[in-house]
């Protein structure tokens, strides 16, 4: 019982720590993100690259659709355009996975003690919110390494490990597992890295992981649904046709998900880089893909 508390609540702190860093560079850079974003739209590659940049710095593919939804509710960008810093945004949501797939164990300290300085004289300024950001930042990592010692004993449990043994191998349960999660957590990075790290430490069987990680695409579209569901019909066309998008990459990779299976032990060394490289392995796809349509 204790292991599970424990295992609780790092995935709090990982979803918390996700959220400061999400609210505090908003509130710091947000005009500056929304001027970068608005300068991007009349060339496809450079929309692409705004939505990349602006939802790394973010952590955050949903606060970058809210950003353009307004854009396009507004009338100052076609619904197309805005599709394409979309399509960017999921890319850089899943590089930001990436990153915090490596070891930064070291980091972790140096973040928070360097964001607490920053933050205690300076709170309410700008400097202050960068402080918790980086508290933040510092807080995701060590999320990361508690998810990892707390789920060791999990692992050992003989009673885990047939549960685990019978898990069904149900891709499409996988798949709404993954986006409900993601909607509750209102993060699909919190969701991808908690899959990776379970997955590393044997609680979740690898092809489990993946349909996890599909889900938490799809979660992330379905938030941004949610976030415009009051919005008028013109607002509503940008996460809609970002969820569509999704759901096309998610029938695609469906078919060949035994195959990518038998080969990502050959590409990637590691079980957590295996399912956070399948996580931008997606997306770059389907921004691939998908930025025809955007013309």
């Amino acid at each position: 019982m204790v292991h599970l508390l424990n295992l609780l609540a790092a995935i709090a702190l990982l979803v918390w720590g996700t959220h400061i860093v999400r609210t505090d560079v908003l509130r710091v850079f947000g005009e500056d993100l929304r001027s970068v974003l608005a300068r991007s739209f009349n060339h496809r590659a450079k929309a692409m690259l705004a939505g990349l940049g602006v939802t790394s710095l973010m952590q955050s593919s949903t606060a970058t659709c809210l950003i353009v939804a307004s854009f396009v509710g507004t009338g100052l960008v076609s619904t197309p355009a805005a599709l394409a810093v979309m399509l960017g945004a999921d890319v850089g949501s899943s590089l930001m996975a990436v990153v915090f797939s490596f070891d930064l164990s070291w980091l972790s300290p140096l973040l928070i003690f360097v964001g607490v300085v920053l933050f205690i004289p300076s709170q309410g300024s700008s400097i202050g919110r960068i402080g918790r950001a980086l508290i933040g930042l510092g807080l995701i990592t060590l999320a990361l390494q508690l998810i990892v010692g707390a789920t060791k004993p999990l692992t050992d449990s003989p009673a885990i490990r047939a549960m685990l043994a019978a898990l069904p191998n149900e891709i499409l349960l996988d798949i709404v597992v993954g986006a409900v999660l993601t909607v509750l957590a209102y993060s699909s990075l919190a969701i991808v890295l908690l899959v990776a790290t379970l997955a590393t430490t044997g609680i979740l069987p690898v092809t489990v992981a993946l349909g996890l990680v599909l889900g938490a695409n799809l979660g992330s579209g379905v938030l941004g649904l949610l976030a415009t569901g009051r919005a008028s019909p013109q607002v509503r066309r940008l996460p809609l046709g970002n969820l569509m998008f999704k759901v096309l990459g998610a029938m695609l990779v469906i078919p060949f998900l035994p195959r990518l299976l038998d080969q990502l032990p050959h590409w990637v060394g590691t079980v957590h880089h295996q399912v956070v490289g399948f996580h931008l392995g997606f997306n770059v796809c389907l921004a691939v893909l998908c930025v025809g349509f955007t013309s």
